[in-house]
C-alpha cells in the first residue's frame, strides 16, 4: 500500500482534507457498528438497537439522522398498520464497504498483535 501513495505526487492539504472529511462522516464511535449491523440485515430501529450493545435509543436516533443526512442509510416508511419504518444502507454507503472489511481485517489482525505481545 505504501508504494503505491508515495509513488506520485502528493498534495498534503487535499490528504488532510480528504481524511478529515472521511472522518467527520465515519469517525464517530458508532456509524460503522450501525451500517455494519445495517448491512448484516437488521433494518428497523429495534433489530439495529439490539444488534448494538451499549448503544442508547437516544443515540442511535440521532446517529441514523445524521447518517441520513449524510447520505449513507435511506429511511423508507411503509404505510401500513401499524406503520413500518425501516432503514438501508444506501448506494454510497456501500461504496466504502471494501474500507470497512479491511478495517475489520487489521482490528482482527491488531488484537491479536497484542494478544502475542502479551504472552513473550
Amino acid at each position: 500500500m505504501e508504494a503505491g501513495i508515495t509513488s506520485h505526487q502528493r498534495n498534503h492539504a487535499d490528504e488532510r482534507q480528504a481524511l478529515q472529511d472521511t472522518m467527520y462522516v465515519i469517525g464517530g464511535k458508532w456509524t460503522l457498528p450501525i451500517i455494519n449491523s445495517i448491512c448484516n440485515g437488521n433494518h428497523r430501529f429495534r433489530e439495529i438497537e439490539r444488534s448494538i450493545p451499549g448503544i442508547t435509543t437516544r443515540m442511535l436516533s440521532r446517529e441514523l439522522k445524521t447518517m441520513e443526512m449524510n447520505k449513507l442509510v435511506k429511511r423508507v416508511v411503509t404505510p401500513t398498520t401499524p406503520v413500518l419504518i425501516e432503514y438501508q444502507s444506501t448506494e454510497y454507503c456501500r461504496s466504502f464497504g471494501s474500507i470497512i472489511l479491511e478495517m475489520i481485517k487489521w482490528g482482527k489482525e491488531h488484537r491479536e498483535m497484542l494478544r502475542n505481545a502479551d504472552k513473550q
